[in-house]
């Protein structure tokens, strides 16, 4: 009879929640609540998210909350350079001992570190791609962070809450700054839902893949601060009309100046801000200009 290594537990040909649940018991790795530690127990998904990744033979990936590191192993395995960052001592440690030959070789570099707090530059060198099975309490932290700073990813794979990353994707009467944020700098789309059942523990909700192709920048640096600032504000109210709700959070520039950069911009005054695409808001942003 073949003997069984406990890692081949891992292999997404034979993952499944009950073997996960062993694995972490046997080495004394519970999920921890605090951390949203949800565990892929699909293989499918890992086979889908690796697919939609399109990994190359030696292009750099950078993977955040690598967990036990079944996605990790699949992008090796699909020929990736891998960068995973893990926030979690536990985890980290595991991961070092499980790939010990891979981190040798230089195939995997494993940060333990807040991916939050670490300077992008520090673990990611273009061109690169990113692909992370999400914590869902730091999706947009992790957005800002990856799309806002050099240097940006060329594309992304991440699993997020099933709502979030529909709004994110949302089309124009259902855009949240967060929405805009993202699409501003990728197109985005949602390639494909996830049941709850694909993860131990499972989560209270679906889940969902986000995939973006990151755009080349569109403003510069003082223009986008300004269009961020116009947004942030038409926002604060995002139920209130345009017209009432800008000069309110920006009194500075005054209700005749939004009532003539709107007009001029083609934008109706009694629009509501889930409604302005992105290229209106950068249009209003330009019209309006410095908001000091």
């Amino acid at each position: 009879m073949t003997q069984t290594h406990p890692a081949d537990e891992l292999d997404p040909r034979r993952l499944s929640a009950e073997g996960v649940e062993r694995y972490l018991r046997r080495h004394g790795l519970e999920a921890r609540k605090s951390r949203s530690q949800n565990h892929l127990v699909d293989g499918q998904v890992i086979e889908d998210i690796v697919a939609l990744a399109d990994v190359a033979t030696g292009s750099h990936v950078l993977e955040i909350g690598p967990g036990l590191g079944v996605l990790t192993g699949a992008l090796l395995a699909a020929g990736a350079n891998v960068t995973a960052v893990e926030v979690d001592s536990r985890l980290a440690a595991h991961l070092r001992s499980r790939y010990e030959e891979r981190i040798a070789s230089g195939d995997l570099r494993l940060v333990e570190a807040d991916v939050l707090d670490t300077p992008l530059e520090e673990i990611a060198t273009p061109p690169y791609d990113v692909v992370a099975n999400l914590p869902y309490h730091i999706t947009s932290p992790v957005l800002h962070y990856l799309l806002g700073d050099e240097p940006r990813p060329e594309r992304f794979v991440l699993m997020v809450q099933r709502e979030v990353a529909e709004r994110i994707a949302s089309a124009r009467g259902d855009m949240s700054y967060l929405s805009v944020f993202v699409q501003y700098h990728a197109r985005v789309r949602v390639a494909q839902t996830v049941p709850a059942s694909a993860f131990e523990p499972s989560p209270d909700v679906q889940s969902a893949l986000l995939v973006g192709e990151t755009q080349p920048r569109r403003l510069d640096a003082d223009a986008e601060e300004q269009l961020w600032r116009l947004v942030q504000a038409g926002f604060r109210e995002r139920r209130k009309m345009l017209h009432n709700v800008l000069p309110r959070q920006l009194p500075q520039v005054g209700r005749e100046r939004f009532d003539t950069a709107l007009a001029n911009v083609g934008i109706a005054p009694d629009r509501r801000p889930q409604t302005v695409s992105v290229e209106e808001w950068m249009a209003l942003a330009d019209t309006v200009g410095a908001l000091d």
